[in-house]
């Protein structure tokens, strides 16, 4: 890991320096593809400014904190980046098990999906209020069914502003 030291408005000490790249350095151990540290450290009168940027198979996490003394900066900064790179992890981990279960699926790109389930209804002919009624009743997103003023299929759905949609075939 290349760790690059910036300082605005105060000089680096051998102190300091050692302090970010040891604290930076725990880092090494829980995500070991990290390109570059950028740090930059900054004095404005009595606010003791910590900035941190780490480029990680390229994402970044950044985080930065202003305190009364450098040392707590760089230690609340270290805090902000462990939680920041907890959920990166965490992320990751998930988009492993997401895949692999994506990849056990039988379904290639040059086979169609395969039917899994099959239901049959006894369509019974009905209004559009009673398709409405049942469909509440069932608890369902849809419903099909078949229309008693014109004889034909319809399907009644739910829309996302909470109110009904009607699919009609064209005769």
């Amino acid at each position: 890991m290349n760790i690059i030291i910036n300082c605005r408005h105060m000089d680096l000490t051998e102190n300091l320096k050692d302090y970010a790249e040891e604290k930076l350095g725990k880092f090494r151990k829980y995500l070991g593809n990290i390109a570059e540290t950028n740090v930059t450290l900054s004095v404005e009168k009595y606010r003791h400014k910590a900035e941190v940027l780490l480029k990680v198979n390229g994402s970044l996490l950044q985080a930065e904190s202003t305190t009364g003394e450098m040392y707590s900066s760089i230690d609340d900064v270290v805090e902000k980046l462990a939680r920041q790179v907890r959920k990166h992890k965490e992320k990751n981990v998930s988009l492993r098990k997401n895949k692999s279960k994506a990849e056990s699926l039988p379904e290639t790109e040059d086979s169609p999906p395969a039917i899994i389930k099959n239901k049959t209804y006894n369509i019974k002919p009905m209004s559009v209020e009673e398709a409405a009624m049942q469909m509440d009743l069932m608890g369902r997103d849809f419903f099909v069914f078949t229309n008693a003023s014109s004889g034909d299929f319809n399907v009644l759905y739910k829309r996302n502003d909470g109110n009904f949609g009607l699919i009609e075939p064209i005769k």
